[in-house]
């Protein structure tokens, strides 16, 4: 069993972990990162990347299947599910071995098995209940991560009910699929599904589906869906699930009234829990929300000095490029580097990619007016710019939200084609503290979509020119 003593240790190696890692290297740190599964975590392994390669596949089939639209003959269009799959997770194991290449190329070593505290500056690694090393560390990252959480009686088996891992990998395409859960897992799972033939139901507790949006683009994103043949169900909980002989029977209650669905699977993406269990909690100060979720500063800093925690395993939003920004900021500030800001959620954009996708940052009109904003809200649609119709995607909505007495931008919204591409203009302009003058003031290049970006702001203050 290896003893080692290093400057920084990070447990976990997602999105948050590897990155937090390699910047410690760059800075000069003497530092080792601890994996049970997969560098790269379920980011690239199961969840961000694949996901996305499944969703290259369902736009370009849905573009085949339209190929009429834009004057082409296309005949006999169909796909091969298995390829699909092998293609999306050639994808995502492209991008882990690039993510070991980085940690090789910067000094980091790599310590495969589960590890967790074992006392002030200490983290033992252990793999398969053998012993693999001992570490001492000045500094201790925490960043293990989430898993789908699971309710009593609606568990997944992988056969008939799915979580997002088994929906990376069907063994079939089911002709009906009942997605639980609308938050981004749950909508792209349902777009793709449902673009590539499946008849699909989602399930929303709440009033509306993508509950962490503005409700102007949930509602635009509702009517797109259904018009593409989603059937969606708000106010709407699983009672029970019924498995039977390659099928399942849901019972639904909504607003207490019954019904039952029958189909081939079920996804369930009701959300995550954070990975605590079995990482040595106990033997350090540190708080937890109701949830599990680990309490931390604007620098990631626990109740325990040298002890911290970034990514899935603290607050939300749950997005990797939160985590990974988390890793820098935690890192830095651990470096005594000057100018080191700390996490401002307002600042971190939303992205899901379902069709039409959906993206935004900062506060939603009713979160700004909560805050005590008066508030002056632009709008702009797709059918409005050239290139949205030239490309045949002429469905879709910018929205943004300033205050009105000083012209801060305090939220962007938006809905369509590319835009979890666009969105990061506004996040730079928020990052920015940027007004509404300087946006006016910029030039957007013609034919864009991000023209429709320049026409919001402008329709804010009633100055828009194409609508």
């Amino acid at each position: 069993m290896a003893e080692n003593t290093f400057d920084l240790v990070v447990v976990g190696a997602g999105p948050g972990g590897y990155v937090a890692a390699i910047r410690a290297a760059q800075l000069g740190m003497k530092t080792a990162i601890v994996e049970r599964e997969h560098l790269g975590g379920i980011c690239l392994n199961w969840g961000c990347i694949p996901t996305k390669a499944l969703l290259r596949t369902a736009d370009i089939y849905r573009t085949f299947k339209h190929a009429k639209d834009f004057g082409l003959k296309a005949g006999d269009i169909g796909f091969d599910l298995d390829a699909v799959v092998k293609r999306s997770r050639g994808v995502a194991n492209q991008l882990s071995s690039g993510v070991k290449h980085l940690l090789k190329k910067n000094k980091v070593q790599v310590f495969d098995g589960h590890g967790q505290l074992a006392g002030e500056g200490k983290v033992k690694v252990e793999k398969d209940g053998k012993a693999v090393a001992d570490i001492s560390a000045k500094h201790i990252i925490l960043a293990t991560g989430a898993r789908a959480k699971t309710f009593p009686g609606l568990e997944a088996d992988g056969e008939l009910v799915w979580t997002y891992r088994h929906a990376l990998v069907p063994n079939t395409m089911p002709k009906k699929l009942l997605v639980v859960g609308s938050g981004a897992i749950g909508i792209e799972f349902a777009s793709f599904f449902s673009t590539m033939g499946a008849e699909v139901t989602v399930v929303e507790l709440l009033d509306r589906i993508t509950p962490a949006e503005d409700p102007e683009i949930s509602a635009f994103l509702e009517k797109a869906l259904k018009k593409d043949g989603l059937k969606i169900k708000t106010k709407t909980k699983v009672a029970e699930l019924k498995k039977g002989k390659g099928e399942v029977t849901a019972v639904l209650d909504e607003n207490g009234k019954k019904s039952e669905i029958t189909v081939d699977r079920v996804i369930m993406a009701v959300g995550i829990q954070p990975n605590v269990e079995n990482i040595g909690l106990d033997k350090v100060k540190v708080e937890q929300d109701k949830a599990g979720f680990l309490q931390v500063d604007g620098y990631c800093r626990t109740g325990t000095p040298g002890v911290y925690a970034i990514g899935d395993l603290v607050q939300g939003p749950w997005l990797a490029h939160k985590a990974s920004h988390e890793a820098i900021v935690c890192v830095e500030k651990i470096a005594g580097m000057e100018g080191v800001h700390p996490i401002n959620r307002e600042h971190i954009p939303a992205c899901t990619y379902c069709h039409p996708q959906v993206a935004s940052v900062g506060l939603t009109e009713a979160k700004a007016k909560e805050k005590g904003h008066d508030v002056k809200v632009g709008r702009f649609p797709f059918v409005g710019n050239g290139k949205a119709i030239a490309l045949g995607e002429p469905d879709g909505l910018v929205k943004t939200v300033f205050d009105a007495k000083t012209g801060e931008l305090l939220g962007a919204h938006m809905v369509g084609a590319e835009v979890t591409e666009l969105i990061q203009g506004y996040s730079i302009a928020k990052t920015l503290e940027t007004t509404e003058e300087e946006l006016m003031h910029t030039i957007f290049p013609h034919p864009t979509l991000s023209e429709m970006m320049h026409e919001s702001v402008l329709d804010a203050y009633g100055k828009a020119i194409h609508f």
